[in-house]
């Protein structure tokens, strides 16, 4: 019988921020720009927006690292089971989510919304399917230096297949990268996200394989702190690792650039690097020094007690919002532009209502908590 890991609050504090800090940049309010720390990069380049799906990845690969010894017991078979059972109904659940709702309200009334129209990849769909690949790699491959020769492979390799399948003459280009060829060629222009006004999805096969480093070393790094502690030498060395994949991202930048929809190997690296410097620094401030005097914590801790459902909740309810028509404006639009816009203009107010959204996911959250219902997919 394995002995049940112990809880680290500034993990569960990391993945509640991250949670939250991901409703917020998905649901600016309308009317205005967004602050531009609040919005991705266009292609190329780093913002702080850019840090939430990878660190969302890299909470994933946190959890796997408390969880992986108990599906390890179970046998191989039942290991494949569970991983599988749950990568898959998260990938189901996105899918669905894409399709989401189901019906399109037409002048003849509502009609059914047609399948061959819907988005096949997303966001839940990279979780799930890094999850799948991320756990039957530290399972089935037991030497961590192996794991670390197949991760520098998926980075390299990435690389590697961009510049040998993409278009020579732009082989990183949003409608030129082996990466989008795939995809068109596998799921077709109209399975593809259009958010960029193109068939382009920056959740695409091609891109998974670095992505799936991003959970792997969130994993070790859940290892690693369970192994050490959490003392001063945890924290040392997170940094010190941190600051090493940023220094390398930085590096290998000149010859393949940063950026979040291309999901480039350096990209992994920053973000992952990021990661480590702030679960360090969480694990300083919340677990070695207890700067919790106001109990600040648990407002974070309540999302990331459930951070698949909140988030899901999030995405679902505000596409409903969109849904309910008030003239010629949708319920979030129509908040925005009479309440937000008013009291303050500009991105400002586009902020205030991502906050006040936010605020109420999050008192879902606190309900949930309360009545000590946990929802695990």
């Amino acid at each position: 019988m394995s002995q049940k890991a112990e809880r680290f609050l500034s993990l569960d504090v990391f993945r509640g921020l991250t949670i939250c800090f991901m409703i917020i940049v998905n649901t600016p309010g309308s009317g205005a720009t967004p602050f531009a720390p609040l919005e991705h990069a266009a292609w190329f380049g780093f913002t702080p927006t850019d840090l939430v799906f990878p660190s969302f990845l890299f909470a994933v690969g946190n959890a796997m690292s408390f969880t992986m010894q108990k599906f390890a017991d179970a046998g191989t078979g039942t290991f494949i089971y569970k991983v599988l059972k749950r990568g898959l109904l998260i990938c189901l659940i996105g899918y669905l989510m894409s399709w989401f709702p189901f019906f399109n309200h037409t002048d003849a009334g509502w009609v059914f919304r047609p399948v061959e129209n819907t988005r096949i990849l997303g966001v839940l769909q990279r979780i799930g399917l890094c999850y799948i690949f991320a756990s039957f790699i530290v399972y089935f491959v037991r030497s961590k230096t192996a794991v670390i020769i197949i991760s520098t492979l998926l980075l390299i390799g990435y690389q590697v297949l961009l510049l040998l399948f993409g278009d020579p003459a732009a082989p990183y280009g949003m409608l030129t990268n082996a990466g989008t060829y795939l995809d068109k060629f596998v799921m077709g222009d109209s399975h593809l996200y259009h958010g960029e006004g193109v068939a382009f999805d920056p959740e695409g096969i091609l891109s998974t394989l670095p992505a799936i480093v991003n959970v792997i070393v969130g994993y070790y790094a859940g290892k690693f702190i369970q192994q050490k502690g959490k003392g001063y030498e945890t924290i040392a060395r997170l940094a010190l690792m941190g600051c090493v994949f940023i220094f390398i991202a930085l590096t290998w930048n000149i010859s393949f650039p940063i950026g979040k929809k291309l999901w480039s190997s350096p990209f992994t690296l920053l973000t992952t690097g990021i990661d480590m410097v702030m679960i360090a620094a969480l694990i300083y401030a919340v677990e070695v020094r207890a700067w919790n005097k106001y109990n600040w914590t648990s407002f974070f801790t309540t999302v990331g007690k459930n951070p698949l459902a909140i988030y899901i909740l999030s995405e679902v309810l505000i596409i409903t919002c969109w849904m309910i028509r008030i003239g010629d404006k949708n319920l979030a639009g129509w908040i925005n532009d009479v309440f937000y816009q008013k009291i303050a203009p500009g991105a400002l107010g586009s902020l205030l209502f991502a906050v006040s959204y936010m605020l109420l996911c999050w008192c879902v959250g606190k309900v949930l908590d309360n009545r000590k219902i946990y929802i695990r997919v």
